[in-house]
């Protein structure tokens, strides 16, 4: 595979924590599209992971909810703002912020931080093949 990345629509997240400056979004199903240079197909696949930011300063409260789906928003490192994705691996520093929406609410994660990185757990699972037209 030459990329992957997580589909933040749809993504299923069980628990936002803030602890002592370090913010934990725990994904129990992130949803991954891998891509081939030149392959008129894409790959689905989910997995379990954390999105971790470091030295956070979050605006507003969390959203809070027994499972959490996401319907998309911004992750940034530095320069690049990443919408609606997240590119794997991700381990930065530096200018960080997100600004995540979810299905059933209005309240979003807004937070900014000096560090963020993706923790994936386990194998990624096989969903299905994407042909692209």
């Amino acid at each position: 595979m030459d990329s992957s990345s997580i589909d933040l629509p749809g993504s299923e997240i069980e628990s936002i924590d803030l602890d002592d400056g370090v913010l934990r979004v725990s994904f129990s199903r992130a949803y991954i599209i891998k891509t081939m240079t030149g392959s008129v197909e894409r790959t689905k696949w989910w997995q379990t992971g954390d999105l971790v930011m470091e030295g956070v300063e979050v605006a507003g409260e969390l959203p809070r909810g027994a499972l959490l789906v996401c319907t998309g928003g911004d992750v940034g490192e530095n320069v690049y703002t990443y919408r609606d994705m997240i590119p794997l691996p991700l381990d930065s520093r530096g200018r960080t912020h997100c600004d995540l929406s979810f299905e059933g609410t209005d309240r979003k994660l807004t937070a900014t931080a000096e560090t963020v990185r993706l923790e994936m757990r386990g194998t990624p699972k096989y969903i299905e093949h994407i042909r692209l037209e």
